[in-house]
């Protein structure tokens, strides 16, 4: 298994644990994928695809987890905004 793989095989592991959260506010996210500089594509779903919140969600808590776990992430972005 490549290191891009192991990489995103542990950011879709974070989603999974941040996934809750998102449901419990009526919408959620799913992993796209990993590009190969580091970018995390993901699609927001439900209540958070059209929350006017959803960007400062998506920046400040999903990519901001991320981060935290893995420093060498650049940054989170949704496809679908």
């Amino acid at each position: 298994m490549s290191n891009h793989e192991e990489l995103a095989i542990k950011v879709k592991n974070i989603i999974e644990q941040i996934r809750p959260y998102l449901q419990a506010d009526g919408g959620d996210i799913s992993f796209v994928e990993l590009t190969e500089d580091k970018v995390v594509n993901v699609e927001l779903q439900g209540a958070c695809g059209s929350c006017p919140f959803s960007r400062m969600t998506l920046k400040n808590g999903v990519e901001e987890a991320v981060r935290k776990a893995l420093p060498e992430i650049k940054s989170v972005e949704a496809l679908n905004m």
